[in-house]
């Protein structure tokens, strides 16, 4: 028996994003929901009119909002999709297979992300494994925000699917730096919450040893000029991340 499946996207001002978003889910959702932070663009009414289900809901973080979410869905399968994210054709197979003979608790794929125009294919981003289609019965969202991720029960089974998600990530270099304060400010706050502690050597050895993982390791050497970006701001990002942290533990604002 084939399974009736919800898929569950959150949103702030994606009027950019969301209908390429939307327009992926087609044929494959049996309902979409949108919870949404109260945007002040036209993600509402691109979503309406795309007939999605629109609940506007106070964000009190990733994690939070995603848990949330997935509650106001009417079925028990779940489809969670960032909104600037889409699934490619290869993807949108898969599920649909799946819906007809849903046999484990959980399916993972992979992320395939494009950064300024140009897909990303080392550099630690690919393949960037995504656990976004499962039974909520067997699953919530956890992590540290704002990097949430879907924790299935212990006994729960999983099977990976071939395609990905498309993640139109960021359209310039500026946004991407906007990101990184925003990220590494909310970052370091909840390492200060589980009473993690930062150090200057800290500050140094970190970012040198992410640098070195992106660009050597992971081969972001392989993405040319991009490659060398992400692994000098990923590297960047750790650094203010440390920073933060420290400036925490000394009675400082990070604001």
């Amino acid at each position: 028996m084939e399974i009736k499946l919800s898929a569950v996207i959150i949103t702030y001002n994606e009027e950019r994003n969301i209908e390429r978003c939307l327009s992926s889910l087609s044929g494959i959702a049996d309902e979409i929901i949108v919870v949404d932070s109260y945007s002040t663009d036209n993600t509402k009414t691109i979503c309406i009119a795309a007939g999605s289900q629109f609940i506007e809901h106070e964000f009190q973080g990733h994690i939070e909002q995603k848990n949330w979410a997935k509650d106001q869905a009417q079925f028990e399968y779940i489809l969670s999709l960032d909104a600037d994210e889409a699934l490619d054709d290869k993807l949108k197979n898969a599920i649909i297979k799946v819906k007809k003979n849903w046999q484990f608790d959980g399916y993972s794929m992979n992320r395939l992300t494009n950064f300024c125009g140009q897909w990303i294919k080392h550099s630690g981003w690919y393949p960037d494994v995504k656990l976004r289609l499962f039974d909520r019965r067997k699953a919530e969202w956890g992590g540290d925000n704002p990097h949430d991720k879907i924790i299935m029960l212990s006994d729960s089974k999983t099977a990976h699917l071939e395609g990905n998600i498309l993640h139109y990530s960021f359209y310039t270099l500026e946004e991407h730096m906007q990101q990184i304060h925003k990220f590494t400010s909310i970052g370091a706050k909840v390492l200060y919450q589980k009473r993690k502690k930062s150090s200057l050597l800290k500050c140094v050895y970190k970012p040198a040893a992410r640098f070195i993982k992106g660009f050597f390791l992971q081969k972001g050497i392989l993405d040319g000029r991009f490659g060398w970006i992400i692994s000098k701001r990923s590297a960047y990002a750790s650094y203010l991340k440390y920073k933060k942290l420290y400036k925490l533990q000394e009675g400082k604002s990070i604001e």
